[in-house]
């Protein structure tokens, strides 16, 4: 009975919590930025590679140039232009102390398009981050702001959708503001995992509990552990009523009644977005696809505003008698889910070795082998680290390749690795010579700092580096024949390099800049006033720069 009462103690002020942060935001305030019914494809906090998602992702029904309207009455306080991340945004300015961000959008409402237009003619420059003051475009509640798209880092068209804290630039968590979105099921939980803490939770990793439905209940059967000192980990989705996987907002843990362990994403600042991945279990997240979220603290992980203070998560078992778990899951309409399971110690030993080279949370190291040297912050990682750095020969590189342990642990922030090369280049090629890091899904490159005989880079991520001299020229190529005429309403260049980047992209039309958007590595113009039908032959100048800083020009001739 005394278990049964201080469970219903925990649920209750589980409760109090998610009133009271609705009640914090003005509800009804915001109308829906689509004129369309609002449905999700994901939510705010949903877990991504390295951040949370920031806001809502609202369908379009699968088509692009729906209207995009004021959420509220306010003036456009900034619009963005990038080849990724939001593409084209508009950030509109609220007098009640908010700000709402809307993405992806392919364009501006027609006086703010054209004023973006004209300063990127003078500056001869496609993407542009600009503010505006209250007095330049305001804009009232239900106006048209923009069409919807699939620009930036998009994978389909949809509008993204955010609420920020004007003054300290937090994004909330836009469903406490009211939206009138249905939602009656409760977050789903297909695994459970659990931990021992006496180590680091990347090495020996989860150990995986089977899940099953019981009624409106999740159980597990009792589970076994050999250390006394452990942590879970819960797989979950909230479907909601729109079939998408969305993140899980809110999640308790409680043992013998007792809560040990809460958190709930209300908000998140961009600063702080990559602590995601020390709420995660990173490497099943990147390696198995398998989205893990702690129900405990990591020792590096200092995102605010997300766990409840002093309580840990982690369970110290100190005898081997049988304690009862209970996992509650819910969302913000308050759909709950619970899983409930037993967990009892069993002294059997069970070992994991360390090494010197340990990387610890709140402690900076360098770490060096032979012919490389990383150097890592006191913010680098989450949890310790038994960091393995070796070199193995590479004859296409102008190094050895330097594993940096995997790419299966993540690190928070930049890292600086140096690199000896394994001959003597000249200046021309040190000019040339970039740094290479593949971490299996992608490679990043960056343009290599030379300090004496070694080459800098920065990077975030782990896994394998090195030199490579790059003399090969970046170049653009088009799907018609030079001097064909040109009927349909765009010029597409697509581009290509052998190593790392187009970092630089030039057009001229006739001896005049001419602007390209860029959408990942195609160049878009919409044919407009600066080159319209029937204007005859034209000459298109075209200069690209790698990474590695190698240029070309190319020239292509067409008709109007």
């Amino acid at each position: 009975m005394k278990i049964f009462s201080k469970l219903i103690v925990a649920i209750c002020l589980i409760t109090t919590i998610i009133t009271q942060a609705q009640n914090n935001y003005p509800q009804n305030y915001f109308r829906n930025p689509l004129n369309i019914p609002m449905q999700l494809a994901a939510n705010f906090g949903a877990v991504r590679a390295n951040h949370f998602h920031m806001g809502l992702d609202l369908r379009t029904n699968s088509q692009e140039n729906l209207s995009v309207v004021a959420a509220a009455d306010g003036y456009v306080s900034r619009i963005k232009v990038e080849r990724y991340g939001f593409g084209n945004a508009v950030y509109i300015t609220h007098p009640n102390g908010y700000t709402t961000v809307y993405a992806h959008l392919n364009k501006y409402f027609d006086k703010l398009d054209e004023y973006v237009k004209e300063r990127q003619y003078k500056e001869e420059k496609w993407e542009q981050d600009i503010t505006f003051q209250p007095d330049q475009f305001p804009v009232t509640k239900g106006q048209l702001i923009a069409l919807s798209g699939n620009t930036g880092g998009s994978a389909g068209p949809h509008l993204h959708f955010e609420i920020r804290n004007t003054k300290t630039e937090e994004c909330l968590n836009p469903l406490l503001f009211g939206f009138a979105i249905p939602d009656s099921v409760a977050p789903i939980i297909s695994g459970l995992y659990w931990y021992d803490r006496r180590f680091s939770t990347y090495e020996p990793g989860a150990n995986g509990v089977s899940v099953k439905k019981a009624g409106s209940t999740y159980t597990a059967d009792i589970v076994r552990v050999n250390s006394p000192t452990i942590s879970f980990g819960i797989k979950a989705v909230d479907k909601a009523n729109q079939g998408f996987n969305l993140g899980i907002y809110q999640a308790e843990l409680l043992m013998d009644g007792k809560l040990i362990y809460g958190f709930s994403i209300d908000k998140v600042s961009y600063d702080d977005t990559r602590y995601l991945n020390g709420c995660i279990d990173y490497t099943k997240f990147i390696r198995d696809k398998i989205g893990i979220q702690h129900l405990s603290e990591l020792p590096g992980m200092k995102l605010q505003n997300y766990s409840i203070p002093n309580l840990s998560g982690i369970i110290n078992l100190q005898d081997e008698d049988i304690h009862n778990i209970e996992i509650v899951l819910k969302d913000v309409k308050g759909n709950t889910s619970r899983l409930i399971t037993k967990v009892q110690f069993n002294k059997e030993g069970g070992r994991v070795s360390s090494t010197a080279k340990a990387v610890l949370p709140n402690d900076g190291k360098t770490i060096a082998s032979e012919n490389a040297e990383i150097g890592f912050s006191k913010n680098a990682v989450y949890d310790a680290v038994n960091f393995n750095m070796y070199e193995k020969p590479d004859a296409d590189a102008a190094s050895n390749a330097i594993v940096l342990n995997s790419p299966y642990i993540p690190v928070h922030d930049n890292y600086t690795l140096k690199i000896r090369p394994n001959r003597k280049l000249t200046k021309e090629e040190k000019d040339k010579t970039v740094i290479s890091l593949n971490y299996g899904s992608d490679t990043d490159v960056v343009k290599g700092k030379w300090n004496g005989d070694q080459a800098d880079g920065q990077f975030n991520r782990l896994g394998t580096a090195k030199l490579i001299v790059d003399n090969s020229l970046p170049s653009v190529s088009s799907g018609w024949k030079d001097g064909a005429v040109i009927n349909g309403g765009t010029l597409l260049l697509k581009g290509n390099t052998k190593i790392g980047d187009i970092v630089s992209f030039r057009a001229e039309l006739d001896g005049k800049w001419l602007r390209f958007a860029r959408i990942k590595n195609d160049f878009i113009y919409v044919f407009d006033e600066k080159c319209p039908k029937g204007s005859g032959e034209h000459t298109l100048k075209v200069t690209t720069v790698n990474t590695a800083g190698n240029t070309n020009t190319q020239t292509f001739t067409f008709q109007r």
